[in-house]
């Protein structure tokens, strides 16, 4: 192949009489294979078949050029049509409709595991933490921990669920090299919470991609206890190492009803159980520490007609698609990917006369599609039966109301309280993002500042109306700014010496530029306090007067007095805040303060008044 393209450049070169004879030396140098070539074949590009032969009279330059605008307006051909065919891939859920369920497990926050007096470990040398039974060494009994329930309680009632006053433990049976007993200890005939739901707001959301207006409510059919097993580490290319430390974790799994039909709930569903797990201290960790799986099932229905794909049911749900499930979903991305994947593949497979079959199926991040592990399990295959070495839960009223009245505040009751204006008055975009950054750390910082600021101007009631607004953006963009590569720490910068910085700034004894300067010297580790470094830098706003205000505006705007038409001829106030930066840059630093300079030029310009922020 490398010799006939060489031949055919060979070729083209010798037709071109405006070729210098350096490059066509060089042409004649290249090897060449099966120089015969047929008289009557015509040398054409590899883009189009139908491309008319190039005029033999044109400049070898031309012709490249030629070529290279050809190459790009195939490249737009090519991309229009791959945007027309993903429109016309949107256009089929017109006629398909999508359903989901999905099974989350949770490693519950306890010191001990669910059967044994071992405890938990994350990190801990393998196999260090195991007991009798978790390696099922025969004659070892289970002895269910009590103190387990209480987060796995905390889950369910924050997530809305009926406690069932008794439940009791099933076997699971099924063989895995990580189970070593046969089977799995779990609660499948009585779990200890039914009929819960949660509520999806647009605020959950990504800006701008809530498919629906209202909230959309999700039912949780059943929230059930259940063990972990050994953690399976593979050495390629066939060695498998077993840690039992995770053998008899606590577990929930958290079972929705087939009620999601969009990837991007789903995906929200599972980041917002796993925002209300952290909230009441039931899970150690999330899906980005591994504490946190999904499971989903997804199928595929015609809207309209009968099909005789359309006869399944589950819970009550009745006329869906044949499912399949898709296993061990570690993060949100992955859930939503793995989802749309697996509906286009059913969608591409009934439309083309094909069966969906119930299966187990796996999903790689970054792949675009799903792959067959094995097929689908049913009830009949794991032989469930009642464990008869585990005696009944039962479980009081009162340690139930107790819980309740003790739970923590919810991310929804955290998002109104933090956008309501008589108290925070934050975006609900900044209220999402300081509940979600730092499980949480960021927002106990953010409340810490407030709290100081409200000390110090506890006597200025209209400074204190507007601390919350304020403080979060310090606390989100400025301070944030600083921890972008870096791991966050509430000691970098703790809460008092960042309400001391922005206590100067709104008492205007330093300008925003020099807070900020403060605020990146305490990230650096100074050990003076914010009043000393002020002191010993000799930061100290020393403000113009009025009359300096007004001179120095009035200068700039006759020598600038063409700018000065724009911005009240045409309105042009963009140029205003160039005249505010010369104002700043004109003067000693510290001394012309942003807000009063627009409002002196403003004045002179007979411009209305800024708006009070």
């Amino acid at each position: 192949m490398l010799a006939n393209n060489a031949r055919r450049a060979f070729a083209l070169l010798q037709k071109r009489p405006y070729i210098c004879q350096s490059c066509l030396r060089r042409a004649r140098s290249l090897p060449l294979v099966h120089a015969r070539l047929p008289k009557a074949r015509t040398i054409q590009t590899a883009t189009s078949g139908a491309q008319t032969p190039p005029n033999d009279d044109a400049p070898f330059r031309k012709v490249l050029k030629d070529a290279a605008k050809q190459k790009k307006k195939d490249n737009r051909s090519a991309s229009g049509a791959s945007k027309k065919s993903s429109k016309a891939g949107d256009a089929r859920l017109e006629k398909w409709e999508l359903t989901v369920g999905i099974e989350i497990h949770a490693e519950l926050n306890t010191a001990r595991k669910l059967f044994s007096g071992a405890a938990t470990s994350a990190n801990a040398t393998p196999n260090t933490h195991v007991a009798l039974f978790d390696t099922a060494f025969p004659g070892s009994q289970p002895h269910f921990q009590k103190e387990t329930l209480l987060p796995a309680l905390r889950a369910a009632l924050a997530l809305n669920c009926e406690i069932q006053h008794r439940s009791s433990f099933d076997r699971k049976h099924y063989f895995y090299q990580d189970q070593p007993a046969g089977y799995q200890i779990t609660q499948y005939y009585e779990p200890f919470a039914r009929d819960g739901h949660i509520t999806l707001y647009p605020h959950d959301f990504p800006a701008g991609v809530c498919p629906e207006d209202g909230p959309i409510i999700i039912g949780i059919k059943q929230v059930q206890m259940e063990q972990d097993t050994a953690k399976t580490v593979q050495q390629p290319p066939s060695t498998y190492l077993l840690d039992f430390n995770r053998v008899s974790h606590p577990l929930i799994e958290i079972i929705s009803l087939p009620q999601l039909h969009d990837p991007v709930t789903a995906a929200v569903f599972v980041r917002k159980i796993q925002t209300i797990l952290k909230a009441v201290n039931a899970v150690t960790a999330g899906m980005e520490m591994g504490g946190l799986r999904a499971d989903v099932n997804v199928s595929v229905k015609q809207k309209y007609g009968q099909s005789t794909n359309n006869i399944h049911s589950y819970h009550g749900v009745g006329e869906l698609g044949q499912r399949t499930e898709i296993k061990n979903l570690a993060s949100v991305k992955a859930i939503e990917d793995a989802i749309v994947a697996e509906r286009d593949r059913q969608i591409d497979l009934l439309e083309n006369g094909g069966v969906v079959e119930g299966e187990t199926r796996g999903w790689t991040l970054g792949s675009k599609t799903t792959k067959r592990l094995r097929g689908k399990e049913g009830e009949i295959d794991y032989r469930y039966m009642p464990d008869p070495d585990i005696a009944p839960v039962v479980i009081g009223q009162e340690l139930v109301d107790h819980l309740q009245q003790t739970l923590p505040a919810l991310s929804d009751e955290t998002v109104s309280t933090l956008v309501d204006s008589s108290t925070y008055g934050l975006t609900i975009k900044d209220a999402n993002t300081l509940i979600l950054l730092d499980d949480s750390d960021r927002l106990d910082f953010y409340y810490d500042v407030v709290e100081h600021l409200r000390t110090i101007f506890s006597e200025q009631p209209q400074i204190v109306s507007r601390l919350g607004k304020v403080a979060g953006n310090w606390v989100l963009m400025e301070l944030g700014a600083l921890f972008k590569n870096e791991e966050w720490s509430p000691t970098k910068v703790t809460p008092d010496q960042l309400a001391s910085v922005i206590a100067h700034v709104l008492r205007k004894q330093i300008t925003g530029s020099t807070a900020k300067r403060l605020l990146s010297m305490k990230f650096e580790g100074d050990a003076r306090s914010v009043e000393q470094i002020i002191a010993d830098e000799d930061l100290f706003l020393s403000p113009l007067t009025r009359n300096e205000y007004l001179h120095l505006a009035q200068s700039l705007v006759d020598e600038k007095a063409a700018m000065a038409k724009d911005i009240v001829e045409k309105q042009q106030l963009g140029k205003l805040k160039w005249l505010v930066g010369q104002m700043m840059a004109r003067s000693a630093e510290g001394t012309v303060e942003p807000a009063t300079a627009e409002a002196v030029l403003r004045e002179i310009l007979h411009l209305p008044p800024m708006e009070q922020k």
